[in-house]
């Protein structure tokens, strides 16, 4: 039996409800519960995805447990499968994406000869192509809207050089455990988007990591350079919002019985390929 959770409405105060997580205001923790709401191009559309929130939530416990040895997380206990426990931490409002491949709006800005984020890259690169090396892209964390892209200049001014260069670094190294751990089990990691806060003058990683809304995930066997890739992530409700030519304000389009059935199976296929366990 297949059920969504569009939303929640616990008996507790609400400290803020985003485009897929409800969250609670435990005085110096919350409660945060990933729903099946989905959001696309800044959007969130009308559909839920079913078992989404709890897929996305086992996912980034999953590597918040592989990765706390090189940067601390904010998560506290597991509740339930779509349900954490977090220390509340101040966030830091910028969304670090770590490219390891030219892709999405890297690439439309590469084919127009513009910089990323700042970076010049080489010339001749084809779409998809990887990186000759990994490339921090940074953008201001929108709540509503669209994200702006960052400079390396920029995030200096805001958060300071040496919060900089040490979140710059975690990002690269969580990266590159990820990655080699997805290639392992066939997954390749394009980009992903880390988020950090600071609680008690300590810096976290917070949020999610390493799922298929903060990350693109291609089959490996089926990766090839200078084409449109097969993914494991939301780009599938992205290109069928594109084929559509929807103008990406609200209201967004609802989507078709099966875009959502495929997109259900994706997050459940990307969740047990990448940790090697059945959902």
């Amino acid at each position: 039996m297949s059920y969504e959770v569009q939303e929640t409405n616990l008996p507790l105060p609400i400290f803020k409800k985003g485009k897929v997580r409800d969250v609670y205001d435990l005085g110096d923790r919350l409660l945060i519960v990933s729903t099946d709401r989905i959001s696309a191009f800044d959007v969130v559309l009308p559909n839920a995805i079913p078992h989404k929130g709890e897929a996305l939530n086992r996912l980034s416990i999953h590597w918040f447990k592989k990765t706390k040895d090189i940067i601390p997380n904010h998560i506290l206990d597991v509740v339930d499968p779509r349900t954490v426990l977090a220390k509340k931490a101040e966030p830091i409002k910028i969304e670090f994406v770590v490219r390891g491949y030219l892709y999405g709006s890297a690439w439309e800005s590469y084919k127009k000869g513009e910089s990323i984020c700042g970076i010049k890259l080489p010339s001749g690169l084809k779409k998809a192509e990887r990186l000759p090396e990994l490339i921090l892209t940074p953008t201001t964390k929108a709540e509503v809207g669209h994200d702006i892209a960052m400079t390396k200049d920029d995030v200096v001014r805001i958060i300071g050089k040496d919060v900089a260069e040490e979140v710059e670094e975690a990002c690269l190294k969580l990266y590159e455990r990820a990655s080699s751990k997805a290639e392992e089990n066939g997954i390749i990691v394009a980009d992903t988007k880390f988020e950090f806060g600071f609680c008690n003058e300590e810096l976290l990683l917070i949020d999610e990591i390493i799922t298929p809304d903060s990350s693109r995930f291609w089959p490996l066997d089926r990766y090839e350079v200078g084409k449109s890739q097969i993914s494991f992530d939301k780009q599938y409700v992205r290109d069928y919002l594109e084929s559509i030519s929807w103008n990406k304000q609200p209201p967004a389009p609802n989507l078709p019985n099966h875009i959502i059935r495929e997109t259900s199976k994706k997050y459940i296929e990307a969740y047990e390929k990448l940790t090697g366990n059945k959902f």
